[in-house]
């Protein structure tokens, strides 16, 4: 049992070419084993990278969804706000302080020039500063702090120097005349 069986042929052939030495199978076993080692190692490696850059997505992911949070309730705050402005009370509130009342029935003007409706005036009190505009052109800044003419009617004041208002005169009539275009 303890005896090397014989070879015979071309395996006796094969046998002298190949010498077999004690140490030859630890030889061959040591790069396989390295080779192991080294992908099992890299492989954790990649894992603990991967686990990391994970990891850190999920606290910039938690990050967005504090700022989106924080950003949708500003913007349904803005939102409150613009509703409270533009409900109609508070239209009505800043329209009275700046002067404004609420104006009468509307006359139209059609386009062969003849009025539809009858127009009033607009009713509520009228404001106590009715003859100086809220907006000033910069000439009339000197003036602006002479005060303003007293009348009984609700008319406005036409300068003496100034021609009375004709829109005739104003707008000049232009008939638009046909063109021909060539190559028609």
């Amino acid at each position: 049992m303890g005896r090397k069986p014989q070879l015979r042929g071309r395996a006796a052939r094969l046998a002298r070419l190949f010498p077999v030495s004690a140490g030859s199978g630890q030889a061959a076993r040591t790069p396989f084993v390295l080779l192991v080692v080294l992908l099992l190692g890299g492989g954790l490696i990649g894992l603990l990278v991967l686990n990391s850059a994970l990891s850190e997505g999920s606290f910039k992911l938690d990050d967005l969804q504090k700022e989106t949070k924080s950003l949708t309730d500003e913007e349904q705050s803005l939102q409150r706000d613009i509703d409270a402005y533009s409900a109609p009370e508070a239209l009505q509130r800043r329209a009275r302080e700046l002067g404004m009342v609420p104006g009468g029935d509307p006359a139209f003007l059609n386009p062969d020039g003849t009025v539809k409706g009858v127009p009033s005036p607009a009713s509520g009190a009228e404001p106590a500063s009715m003859g100086v505009p809220l907006v000033l052109a910069p000439e009339a800044m000197d003036t602006a702090t002479a005060p303003p003419p007293t009348t009984d009617t609700a008319q406005p004041v036409q300068p003496t120097d100034a021609p009375p208002f004709s829109p005739s005169l104003t707008t000049p009539t232009v008939t638009p005349t046909p063109t021909s275009t060539p190559g028609r």
